[in-house]
């Protein structure tokens, strides 16, 4: 029995951790403090291909906020940290789809505007290894947005035009060019150009004396490429504009679009209502079955069935937008997939924190210029 209760007991000495625990703890800490920075504020992303030149450039790696538009709560909870799809370096599924929880944005400072540079979910199941994906682990693209809910889009000889009015244009966007040279074109020169693998196509040999290449270019390069001696002309290609492109979104209207004269088409807001016929449902129909958040739905050419119901009026429940990348030509976005569902959404494209050159030799492989680029 102790008698001198009065008396603090002396603490005990604490245990001290092993090496290896120490090291356990601080990863993982550094894991969920990565993942909670990830999900709540910024998460990092690298250009993989060439639809958004001049502007991003493959092997850009960039910054994407989540703050601005909101960060999204997530569906897919059971997952390993820091993966998306898939474990590094396997095909291993990185996840399980036991438990889905609803979806919903915390409140962002901004909203998704005409002109911001946009990463999102790609909505179709074929861009997505033809896979259902959970909405949250669908494939990442980055475009351009040009015209959010409720606007009127049309493409005229190349010009976005939103509610009638055109749309300022990217400062380095590109489009395809036919370009004509006396023989093909050697690797110094195009380098000297400025011109990558990404940015033509050999295309073949139409006479003795004469090549051709497709290339993506901005109009100022164009003109820069019709001074060289050796190219004998350069000329729009008029590929893209002849005639109806059958890849063209909705592919079921049957129409004469193509990716340099679209539309119009309005885009589906929340809270818009539409009468249900022939006519909406070749333009909507897809997007009222895939992505509206409604199930058992049915449709035929005229009629719209959901959950056994017939169904007059429709009623979107939530804001889509149109997205297009700035190389136009060369830019698989909604002219050819449709609408963006405010859902997919993932953050705005914000700085550049790294550039590297594939294609450069190793004195050269680092854009050193572009580091801490914002992104417009």
């Amino acid at each position: 029995m102790n008698w001198k209760f009065w008396e603090k007991k002396k603490e005990e000495e604490k245990v001290k951790k092993s090496f290896f625990r120490e090291w356990l703890d601080a990863i993982a800490f550094a894991v969920v403090a990565a993942t909670l920075i990830r999900w709540l504020i910024m998460e990092a992303y690298t250009i993989p291909t060439p639809s958004m030149e001049n502007s991003l450039l493959v092997g850009d790696f960039l910054f994407v906020s989540k703050f601005h538009y909101g960060t999204r709560t997530p569906k897919t909870i059971l997952q390993i940290p820091l993966t998306h799809q898939k474990i590094w370096f396997t095909n291993i599924p990185s996840y399980v789809t036991w438990i889905q929880l609803p979806q919903y944005r915390l409140p962002g400072i901004s909203h998704v505007k005409s002109g911001d540079v946009v990463v999102f979910n790609v909505p179709p199941r074929e861009l997505n290894e033809g896979k259902d994906y959970p909405v949250d682990l669908k494939t990442n693209y980055i475009k351009r947005c040009v015209a959010v809910a409720g606007d009127a889009i049309r493409v005229k000889d190349r010009q976005v035009l939103v509610n009638n009015e055109p749309i300022p244009n990217p400062p380095d966007m590109q489009f395809s060019y036919l370009v004509y040279a006396k023989d093909e074109i050697n690797e110094r020169n195009l380098t000297k150009l400025e011109l990558d693998p990404d940015d033509y196509n050999f295309l073949g040999r139409p006479e003795e004396n004469q090549v051709v290449y497709q290339m993506f270019l901005t109009k100022s390069k164009a003109e820069e490429l019709k001074s060289i001696p050796y190219i004998t002309g350069v000329a729009d290609d008029h590929r893209t504009y002849d005639e109806p492109d059958p890849r063209i979104f909705p592919s079921t209207r049957g129409t004469q679009w193509n990716a340099d004269n679209y539309g119009p088409i309005t885009l589906p807001k929340r809270g818009m209502t539409i009468a249900i016929n022939d006519s909406t449902l070749a333009l909507y129909g897809s997007t009222i079955k895939n992505y509206d958040h409604n199930k058992n739905v049915d449709i035929t050419k005229t009629t719209l069935t959901i959950d056994g119901k017939d169904i007059k009026e429709y009623t979107f429940k939530q804001d889509y937008f149109f997205m297009m990348g700035d190389n136009r030509h060369n830019s698989l976005d909604s002219r050819y997939w449709g609408f963006v569902p405010e859902d997919h959404i993932v953050g705005k494209a914000f700085f550049i924190w790294l550039s590297i050159d594939k294609y450069a030799d190793f004195l050269h492989k680092i854009r050193w210029s572009r580091f801490l680029n914002l992104i417009r």
